[in-house]
């Protein structure tokens, strides 16, 4: 007993690794050849001079480093971070080769903007909002997509920035974007992991744990907080190009197959999204047009209305014809179904926001 109260007692106490430097580490030889066991002459710890070494001081630690690598003298650091900020408002960064910096990487386009964005993320206290907002507020943003068939013959990657970006938005801004349109997404920052819907099953094969989805508010966090196994990642994600953590990617691979419809149209967690939405738009005087605002952020074209329109009809009527067919899809997620909504049109408005989430107008940016 008194053995078990002493470890109830330790393991009450938080435990926390801290790493320390040995006081004398041990020698470092370079290598002839690569094999280890043909030493040369002992070698000390140093940064490299062309990208602005810097004296070690105090004994070459981590923390000298660390000092280096957000020096002023080593310019790399923040031109990484400005062309990675500039790579997701745009789709493409400066640097097209953002795996590699180095000799063997194409140059920026523009160099003199990578310098100049640079020196204003380091400058702002690496207030990496500031430098978002700036982009997203420039006039190359805020240009069209569309050109000429001259212009793309003339710069088919668009090097000249002369067109606006263009680009499929990636996983986790899909799905916040339905969860933010519906009125679903959950703002607070921070805080635990959570665990949104995932398919029956989920983790079975990796050992015996068992996937429970959150309750609540833990369905509806941003994709930041979901819970990730790298053994078994979300299936939703990975199919929408989403990394799958197991190894460090610099870009990550942009396809369009019909497998992401089918995760814009059959996950509960964009089915539950789309319904929320439609229950929202039957109160609307205008609902499509207010439906391609809270989604794409501009007003439907002649045609897309008209088309959403003719769905919406389509799908009404056949509701009208089959309700046990609309209350099965109203049921999808945990989220409440209204009862004062005619359960036919909320049905078949479920439906056009389920076709618009998996539009090209919502998924891709342009």
């Amino acid at each position: 007993d008194a053995r078990k109260n002493k470890n109830s007692a330790q393991d009450a106490i938080p435990q926390l690794m801290i790493m320390e430097d040995k006081p004398q580490p041990r020698p470092t030889f370079l290598l002839e050849r690569g094999s280890y066991q043909d030493r040369g002459e002992i070698v000390d710890t140093a940064t490299p001079l062309f990208l602005g070494g810097v004296p070690i001081k105090g004994g070459s630690n981590r923390v000298d480093l660390a000092d280096w690598m957000l020096a002023e003298e080593h310019p790399l650091t923040a031109r990484v971070e400005a062309d990675r900020i500039w790579r997701a408002v745009f789709g493409m960064g400066l640097v097209r080769t953002p795996e590699n910096f180095g000799s063997q990487g194409r140059p920026p386009t523009h160099p003199g903007l990578l310098d100049f964005l640079s020196t204003e993320l380091r400058s702002s206290g690496w207030d990496r909002k500031a430098l978002l907002k700036r982009l997203a507020l420039s006039a190359t943003f805020r240009q069209s997509s569309a050109t000429t068939s001259e212009n793309w013959a003339a710069d088919p990657e668009n090097t000249l920035w002369a067109r606006g970006p263009s680009f499929s938005l990636p996983a986790e801004m899909l799905r916040d974007n339905a969860l933010h349109a519906s009125g679903l997404l959950v703002p607070k920052v921070g805080g635990p992991s959570v665990r949104p819907y995932q398919p029956p099953g989920l983790w079975s094969d990796k050992g015996s744990a068992k996937y429970s989805p959150s309750k609540g508010e833990g369905l509806y966090r941003r994709s930041l907080y979901t819970y990730w196994k790298r053994t078994s990642p979300p299936p939703s994600m990975v199919i929408l190009d989403s990394a799958k953590r197991d190894v460090c990617v610099a870009r990550r691979q942009s396809t369009n197959t019909p497998l992401q419809a089918l995760v814009l149209w059959n996950d509960p967690q964009f089915g539950e999204a789309a319904r929320v939405l439609a229950a929202a738009l039957c109160r609307e005087e205008f609902p499509l047009e207010e439906a391609f605002l809270r989604l794409a952020g501009r007003l439907p074209r002649e045609g897309e209305a008209l088309a959403l329109d003719q769905l919406f009809k389509t799908e009404r009527t056949a509701f009208q014809e089959d309700l046990s067919r609309a209350a099965a899809l109203l049921s999808i997620g945990e989220a409440p179904v209204p009862e004062d909504l005619p359960v036919a049109d909320h049905a078949a408005w479920s439906l056009v926001c389920s076709a618009l989430m998996a539009s090209d107008p919502v998924t891709v940016l342009r």
